[in-house]
């Protein structure tokens, strides 16, 4: 199961361009949300192929919370400077380059 999410951004609570860090928090805030809703559509479904199917979307945002993981272990390791990163960049392309 695939979820999209959107940011609602309020002109009057704007705080300026987020850093890569803030990025792979939220990033992380977001797969956390996605990994408990997994969990619950797999508690309820009763057919076999829902049942491989949630099962696959579990491992598959697993996967996706340990590497947001590990990223932030490189930016707590790794002194950096914190930059703004743009809209449209994403974290992980702001981390790789």
């Amino acid at each position: 199961m695939k979820f999209h999410f959107r940011e609602h951004k309020n002109p009057q609570f704007e705080e300026g361009p987020k850093t890569l860090r803030e990025h792979v928090l939220e990033d992380l805030e977001k797969t956390k949300y996605e990994l408990d809703t997994a969990y619950r559509g797999f508690d309820y479904v009763t057919d076999p192929d829902l049942i491989d199917c949630y099962i696959y979307d579990i491992n598959a945002i697993l996967k996706r919370y340990k590497y947001l993981l590990e990223q932030m272990e490189a930016l707590s390791a790794v002194p950096m400077p914190e930059y703004p990163v743009s809209d449209t960049e994403t974290a992980v392309t702001a981390f790789i380059g």
